[in-house]
């Protein structure tokens, strides 16, 4: 049976390799496994073995924590209206994050101050 942990360590585990622009071929190659294996972690269809995490987390440069960090304020973070979990999972999403960090210190300095001031209601 899916566990909610499984599939929250399963979306830690998208959203890191989507943030890295890997495809689960690749990431799979790096710890040797097939990427089908990867769709069912990610799905939580099967789950992660504490020898697979630590590979996992080797390859994708994240501390094992990563894979929990947020897990025991998630739900109280949805119940305060914050923003959904899986926004960080979606494709634009991940584009906007790479073309932030591609620009220099000062341009994201003004493009962050640009994005609150345009956020708050009026």
């Amino acid at each position: 049976m899916t566990n909610s942990i499984d599939v929250y360590v399963g979306s830690r585990l998208r959203r890191r390799r989507r943030l890295l622009g890997l495809t689960q071929a690749n990431l799979g190659e790096q710890v040797g496994i097939r990427f089908q294996q990867i769709q069912k972690y990610e799905c939580a269809a099967n789950r992660i073995s504490a020898s697979r995490l630590f590979d996992l987390s080797e390859a994708l440069h994240v501390p094992i924590q990563y894979f929990y960090d947020g897990l025991n304020n998630n739900e109280v973070a949805n119940d305060t209206g914050a923003m959904p979990a899986d926004v960080l999972s979606q494709r634009e999403t991940m584009e906007l994050v790479r073309a932030y960090y591609a620009l220099a210190e000062e341009p994201r300095r003004r493009l962050l101050d640009l994005a609150k001031a345009m956020s708050i209601s009026p």
